[in-house]
């Protein structure tokens, strides 16, 4: 396949007029070495991480793979996996040179080696810390969400548009407890605003499912960079608003913990921000 620099294209373009790679080339290279490693029959063999999740021989190989390929075809740019230790993350994050490629290579691990079957690949492309291009793929329902800055969002190649309700109170809401204040947890139980709630254990195919409009909200105490960065880009070029629990815009520079306020639609996310800012107290502190 001709390289995507031989075939300019404006609709692909970043900041400075550089052509970002093809957004089907890339989701070409994410479902062949998904297909590829996952063929492989690689076991459940969960290793604990410092932070306390799990790392498996799957996430490594999809690390290691998709670092040689993206490296291979444009050599130009950075790349920062989950995977790798926070120097490097860090490093990168500070040299940038014409930007970097964040990768979450098996989001969803505990579900993996649970058999559960939610978990995905998300792959960012940053520079100057905007994230212009993402890719993530569903491998159990085969479903390619993507975006590009500026063009749109879609899954398996068709627009993603979702029509989400009005009101907070008709909404069903994907809410990750872990690292809320107590006081915020507890006031979500005992008077959501929604109409039920979720929780995928997936954060990029919970953020792929509200830009499908299959959600509408979306609450999580700390997520990091390979976990939004995809997700986030495809949600705002689908319609929808994220923030941190604080309304800070979400930062496509640096690898640390944030909270995660998300919806469908500009609307619900002021709505579902006031509504949160109200019970919440003091916003719980970012490790960025």
């Amino acid at each position: 396949m001709p390289s995507p620099q031989a075939q300019p294209n404006p609709g692909r373009t970043g900041p400075t007029g550089a052509v970002l790679p093809d957004a089907p080339e890339v989701m070409g290279l994410i479902v062949a070495t998904m297909r590829e490693q996952l063929g492989a029959g690689h076991p459940a063999d969960p290793k604990p991480k410092p932070d306390g999740s799990w790392v498996t021989s799957l996430d490594w190989a999809m690390q290691q793979r998709l670092r040689a390929e993206l490296a291979e075809r444009w050599p130009q740019y950075g790349f920062l996996g989950e995977e790798q230790d926070l120097t490097e993350q860090l490093a990168v994050c500070r040299e940038e040179r014409q930007g970097f490629w964040v990768l979450d290579p098996l989001d969803g691990t505990t579900n993996f080696v649970h058999g559960f079957p939610l978990y995905g690949v998300s792959l960012a492309l940053v520079t100057e810390g905007v994230v212009r291009l993402a890719c993530i793929y569903d491998p159990v329902r085969d479903e390619r969400f993507s975006a590009v800055r500026g063009r749109g969002a879609s899954l398996n190649g068709q627009p993603l548009a979702p029509n989400p309700p009005e009101r907070l109170s008709a909404c069903l809401a994907n809410v990750d407890y872990a690292g809320l204040l107590a006081g915020l947890a507890a006031a979500l139980v005992r008077s959501p605003p929604y109409r039920a709630q979720r929780n995928l254990g997936s954060s990029v195919l919970e953020w792929c499912w509200l830009a499908a409009g299959r959600l509408q909200l979306t609450l999580h105490g700390g997520q990091k960079l390979w976990d939004y960065a995809a997700g986030h880009l495809i949600l705002e070029e689908a319609g929808g608003a994220a923030s941190s629990l604080s309304g800070r815009p979400l930062d496509g520079r640096k690898p640390g913990k944030t909270s995660i306020v998300a919806a469908a639609s500009p609307d619900l996310h002021r709505a579902w921000l006031a509504w949160l800012g109200a019970h919440a107290g003091p916003a719980p502190q970012t490790t960025r």
